[in-house]
């Protein structure tokens, strides 16, 4: 009766190891999925050659510095995906601890990566004063052809007037340029350049931003799956020893 027992609960335990394991496996290829799409949407974001030329113009290069460290977290993700399906299907304990400390990396550099990201893209974030002090620059020396050139492009393209409103070309004693009117109406944008781009920026970091975070979940459930795959294993190695 006693052997009777002991079979039982090793056949039950060898059935939880592996509905872990494939639970494992399933979650793992979803964190892959989501690490190639952060790396593709995260590189993408970096050298679109458009918006590539605007950060260089207003010296916003501070907005790339998440973009980085969530490119660092994809590639992390996606290889530790590939380690974790193999250090649980071999049973590897030493493996699966390995893999709970490169989850615990992942997590704290996707959450990393999506703070430093929101930091320098939200609005009444740090990338505000940056931003106001390029456009400040460009109206004080419009009257050189090479500044003229880019804020008729940043005002064009996205449809503002100064770095806080065509106030600050009163201030200056400038001109207000053509640009900073509406086709339609002749009437001059209402919001300055400022926070034009910071909600463009912020329409753009936003999708990265949450994929991060979904990662960061992730992270957590797969740290605990492979602690609850250490103990079962360690227990069946009991059961096995005493058998």
């Amino acid at each position: 009766m006693a052997g009777t027992g002991r079979g039982t609960g090793a056949a039950q335990l060898e059935q939880k190891i592996g509905c872990i394991k494939y639970l494992i496996f399933c979650f793992n290829a979803v964190s892959w999925i989501f690490g190639a799409s952060l790396f593709g949407l995260s590189l993408w974001m970096r050298l679109e050659p458009g918006f590539e030329e605007w950060v260089g113009f207003l010296g916003m290069w501070q907005f790339y510095i998440g973009i980085y460290i969530l490119i660092a977290a994809s590639v992390i993700v996606m290889i530790i995906s590939f380690v974790g399906c193999g250090a649980a299907l071999m049973e590897l304990v030493v493996g699966l601890y390995a893999y709970i400390g490169l989850q615990i990396l992942s997590f704290v550099c996707g959450l990393a990566g999506a703070a430093v990201l929101l930091d320098y893209s939200t609005y009444d974030s740090s990338i505000q004063p940056i931003i106001s002090t390029a456009m400040t620059n460009l109206i004080s020396n419009s009257q050189y052809e090479g500044a003229a050139v880019i804020l008729r492009m940043v005002q064009e393209n996205i449809g503002c007037c100064g770095a806080n409103g065509p106030m600050d070309y009163l201030t200056m004693l400038k001109p207000l340029p053509t640009e900073c009117r509406d086709t339609v109406t002749g009437n001059a944008f209402f919001h300055g350049c400022v926070d034009e781009l910071t909600w463009f920026l912020e329409a753009r970091s936003g999708w990265i931003a949450g994929l991060a975070l979904s990662l960061c979940m992730l992270h957590v459930v797969l740290a605990v799956l492979a602690l609850i795959l250490i103990q079962a294993i360690k227990k069946e190695e009991e059961i096995t020893y005493k058998q």
